[in-house]
């Protein structure tokens, strides 16, 4: 509180000092009515006293009605005379700075004209202006003598960097706007691929990303995916002083997958479950590298490019760029990390019931034997090593020792909801499913009438 006080401009602390004076002073001072009490009845040590009812009242409302009536409103009409007094805030003079590459707070305030103890006395009080970005702004202002006085820094569309100079030295604190959040709706159609029908409906990357994630438990998106899918998003839009500044939170979503679909809400938890509450989290992912990138199938028998004979294919082959992330499809321990001339560089990692997961042919792997993993953390990098002809993920998944195919092995379900949470997020999920409804039919009814126009 020291500090906040001391960043306050001179004038503003006079005002407050004064301000808190008086109103000290008027509660230290004994109120009218009860300064009559008592010469009314003068009290004598060692002798005991009735209070009678009349004299609660007197104790409980005269003080307060003479301090709000009587007091307050003097207190604040004598600091606004002495506000009015005092001389005005010192307009200080203005630079902008562009940050270029290669600067530092120091190249900065020498190109400004500040010593270097300026730069270590800021520097001090504002540790984040030791990250700057190539590009932003630093606005800086000089007081009469030529010191720094006053620093702005944006730290973000929300966040704004203030440094200011005081009796003590520089302070610094940081403001933040209010972010308004409003609920808008997608709408998609996919015809050549998911990711353009959510470009086509006005989802960012960031959104489209989301949304496969939300479904990527049920959903292969590089192999389940069909022209004519659907998808319905209700979801945030932020804004700062009425200005857009980025998408939020996906608050709810449906996807029709080869006509069936699936649903699902957000709740305070940041997780997603279905409307009736099971999570829509499985305890593996469908496919463990990003959904943009097509693959081949899992086959009792494929005549192999290399080996040029029939054999079969006991996992996934998902083509994607070399130097893809792949991560892991669900939480377990890294049993193999190593190199051989037909795997190339793999990872194997032994998962709970049984089940492992075996990755291939990466060009760098990301995690060694041993090592506990989490369930989306990145473990190599899509790569050819090995027996392969072109980058792809060569993708298997075993249940007690049988290979099984990834994309239509039945998953286990994470934890559905607590109890506990169960009846809040039954009402949320209600009014989700009613957003999604609703929208989806007002957005039937404006295709009617386009239609029909």
């Amino acid at each position: 509180m020291k500090h906040l006080y001391l960043a306050l401009p001179k004038q503003h602390q006079i005002v407050i000092s004064a301000l808190s004076g008086l109103l000290l002073l008027a509660l230290l001072l004994p109120s009218e009515k009860a300064t009559a009490s008592k010469q009314n009845q003068p009290l004598e040590i060692g002798k005991r006293y009735q209070v009678t009812d009349k004299d609660l009242t007197v104790i409980e409302s005269g003080p307060q009605d003479q301090i709000n009536e009587l007091t307050i409103q003097p207190a604040i009409e004598i600091a606004q005379e002495i506000e009015a007094q005092l001389p005005e805030k010192p307009a200080y003079n203005w630079q902008n700075a562009k940050i270029r590459k290669g600067d530092s707070l120091a190249k900065i305030f020498k190109r400004l004209g500040f010593n270097a103890r300026t730069t270590y006395e800021v520097d001090k009080a504002a540790k984040q202006l030791k990250k700057i970005k190539v590009g932003d702004i630093i606005r800086v202002a000089k007081n009469n003598e030529g010191k720094l006085a006053a620093l702005e820094y944006p730290l973000s569309r929300i966040k704004t960097l203030h440094v200011e100079l005081t009796d003590e030295g520089y302070y610094s604190h940081i403001d933040e706007k209010t972010v308004e959040t409003r609920e808008t709706f997608a709408h998609g159609v996919i015809n050549s691929s998911f990711w353009n029908a959510g470009i086509s409906a006005g989802l960012d990357d960031n959104q489209i990303i989301s949304l496969a994630n939300i479904f990527g438990w049920d959903i292969d998106f590089a192999l389940d995916i069909r022209k004519g899918d659907s998808f319905h998003v209700v979801y945030e839009n932020r804004y700062v002083d009425g200005e857009y500044i980025g998408s939020g939170k996906i608050l709810a979503a449906e996807f029709v997958n080869q006509d069936e679909e699936f649903k699902a809400i957000r709740f305070t938890d940041g997780d997603y479950y279905t409307p009736d509450g099971k999570s829509m989290r499985k305890a593996f992912l469908r496919a463990p590298v990003n959904f943009k990138y097509i693959s081949s199938n899992f086959k009792p028998r494929r005549f192999h490019p290399i080996q040029k004979r029939w054999k079969a294919h006991n996992g996934t082959d998902y083509r994607a760029a070399k130097g893809t992330p792949v991560v892991a499809a669900g939480n377990g321990k890294v049993t193999h990390s190593t190199y051989n001339k037909y795997n190339g560089n793999y990872v194997f990692i032994q998962h709970g019931d049984g089940i492992i997961t075996k990755y291939l042919h990466f060009s760098k792997r990301a995690v060694k034997k041993g090592q506990r993993v989490k369930q989306g953390q990145v473990i190599g990098y899509v790569g050819s090593t090995g027996m392969s002809q072109a980058p792809h993920l060569h993708y298997e998944f075993l249940v007690n020792g049988t290979h099984r195919n990834p994309r239509t092995v039945k998953l286990p379900d994470a934890k559905p909801i607590a109890k506990k949470y169960k009846k809040d997020f039954l009402v949320i999920a209600e009014k989700r499913t009613q957003e999604l409804n609703g929208s989806k039919q007002a957005l039937l009814a404006m295709q009617s009438n386009a239609s029909n126009g």
